[in-house]
């Protein structure tokens, strides 16, 4: 179909048969839930069902599970493959640096997608195809390898070689795919459900990540799968990818999603040539080009033309890198204090988290990792390790409770609160580890690491909501258009994760250097430190609706 002046006005009806019609299609318009809209022309979605938020979060179910898989097996994986140690820093820093640059990219290519399917849940299915990629490389990569090449020098080396690659494609992909879940939860939900939607997938995160974990602390060897595979690694690699494919499936089949184009444009021309007064406006608007449409007619036997109609703002957007980066630039205040206090937290939390298993060895335990494998000092170690694995189980399932909890506490604290207080007691909680390691009482603590992970996976998200809430009511009062001089959800959701992408690649190059300096205590005295920095940005540099 082709939108012209002429035929756009010859279309409608006078506002006297616009208001009879509404009068004699109430009875339909009250059996049909159709989303509201404001005055501003943004549908706001209609409320969903908590089984569908439940179907939604069940992709940060199967990440998390994945996640917890990686953890406990990469060491033993890269070291089983002969991974020198002077590589080993190479495999944490290539997959953040990859993410830092092409996350914003990504997050506003998803905003001005024009997928049929919708905008979020093409990348969303393209990044879970890559974290399945990876996990079959680096779980699998020295009997793919086997497979193909017989000479045992090659086979080390090319063992190696697949086995970073798919260690960093996986990484890559799982931390990438948090931004595009995010933007989809919030374009199709309400700001209540957004709320909810975020709870349940804190909710549904610690869940997946303590299966992970227990999946992996399990003793294979004795099982049908044990004896039909070739390793533990392979049974482990048949879990994880058979809940991932289950999780990623039933996410993408959760809410419809819409292409947000001709459908919103539309409803919101319609909404203006009702009310008399707006009718000059109309015509002036479309007189001066500030409107334009592209359609795609196709062939009889195919399906109708798709309509499609944007603002020179928009289509600026779309056009180059240059803009993209002017867009992050020139993200409010509130936004870039909001991307600080979320670095602090993934430093803090990530720092722990990348070492504790070691610190239990170490410290806790007083093992050593470099002993021989048969000596009292190594078997001391790995039950270290083992037991920090059960610390980290702790933590996964605390999160769960947590996210739960976040809802009875947050109309009494509000956001301010949830976020201060996660800070804290991560601080307070690892400082206390790492100045009194004991064995009771670090297990203990390690519930304050699930308050910590709940909260970095809940709020910040949760203040983008509000942020373009806040937004969206200025401009009903300003009398501007939705979606004038708008900025996308999903490229302010990538510029957060970001920060996960930009705590990794700090960690990476200075944390390794002070835990050979120093030993591995100095992670639980650094990431208290810097929790604690970003306790107090969260409570003095943080803007709070």
């Amino acid at each position: 179909m082709t939108l012209t002046e002429e035929s756009f006005h010859g279309a409608l009806p006078p506002p006297s048969e616009v208001a009879k019609a509404n009068t004699d299609s109430t009875r339909d318009r009250e059996e049909i839930p159709l989303p509201s809209v404001t005055r501003t022309g943004a549908v706001v979605p209609r409320k969903r069902a908590v089984g569908r938020l439940v179907m939604h979060s069940m992709a940060m179910f199967g990440r998390e599970f994945c996640y917890a898989v990686e953890a406990a097996f990469v060491t033993p994986v890269l070291l089983s493959v002969g991974l020198p140690k002077t590589l080993y820093s190479l495999v944490w820093l290539i997959s953040p640096i990859l993410g830092f640059v092409l996350q914003p990219v990504v997050g506003s290519a998803s905003d001005h997608c024009t997928c049929s399917w919708g905008r979020r849940r093409p990348y969303i299915l393209g990044l879970g195809i890559i974290m399945m990629l990876g996990m079959t490389l680096y779980l699998n990569g020295d009997v793919i390898i086997s497979a193909f090449i017989g000479e045992r020098d090659k086979q080390r080396t090319w063992a190696i070689v697949i086995t970073m690659l798919g260690v960093v494609l996986f990484d890559f992909a799982a931390d990438f795919i948090d931004g595009p879940i995010k933007a989809y939860l919030f374009d199709v939900c309400s700001h209540q459900d957004k709320e909810k939607g975020l709870h349940y997938h804190a909710l549904f995160t610690g869940l997946g990540g303590a299966l992970g974990y227990l999946t992996g602390a399990m003793d294979w060897g004795e099982t049908v799968l044990g004896y039909s595979l070739p390793s533990e690694f392979q049974v482990i690699f048949f879990f994880a990818v058979l809940v991932f494919l289950i999780c990623l499936t039933v996410h993408l089949h959760s809410i419809p999603e819409d292409t947000l184009r001709c459908k919103n444009e539309e409803t919101k021309l319609l909404l203006k040539v009702t009310e008399s007064y707006k009718y000059s406006s109309i015509e002036e608007e479309i007189k001066n080009g500030r409107l334009k449409s592209t359609c795609t007619e196709k062939k009889a036997a195919a399906k109708p033309g798709k309509c499609t109609i944007m603002s020179h703002t928009e289509v600026q957007k779309r056009m180059t890198l240059k803009s993209l980066l002017k867009t992050l630039l020139s993200m409010p205040s509130r936004y870039r204090y909001l991307c600080v206090s979320h670095l602090f937290g993934w430093m803090a939390f990530l720092s722990n988290m990348l070492f504790f298993t070691d610190f239990m060895g170490q410290v806790v335990y007083q093992g050593s990792p470099y002993a021989p494998h048969n000596s009292t000092l190594y078997l001391t170690y790995t039950t270290g390790v083992e037991m920090g694995c059960w610390g980290l189980c702790i933590n996964a399932i605390s999160s769960s409770v947590y996210s739960y909890l976040q809802k009875i506490l947050l109309p009494y604290i509000g956001l301010k609160g949830l976020y201060f207080i996660g800070y804290l007691l991560f601080g307070l909680g690892t400082g206390f580890i790492g100045l009194f390691p004991n064995v009771y009482s670090t297990l203990a603590l390690c519930s304050l690491f699930g308050v910590m992970s709940s909260t970095l996976y809940t709020v910040p998200f949760h203040l983008i909501a509000e942020y373009h809430r806040e937004e969206e009511n200025l401009k009903l009062q300003h009398g501007e258009e939705a979606g004038e001089h708008e900025r996308g959800k999903g490229i302010d959701c990538a510029a957060l994760t970001c920060m996960v992408q930009l705590a990794q690649i700090i960690l990476g190059v200075g944390l390794g250097l002070l835990v050979s300096a120093a030993g591995s205590a100095v992670t639980m005295i650094s990431a208290s430190t810097v929790a604690l920095i970003g306790c107090c940005f969260v409570a003095f540099c943080v803007q709070y609706v």
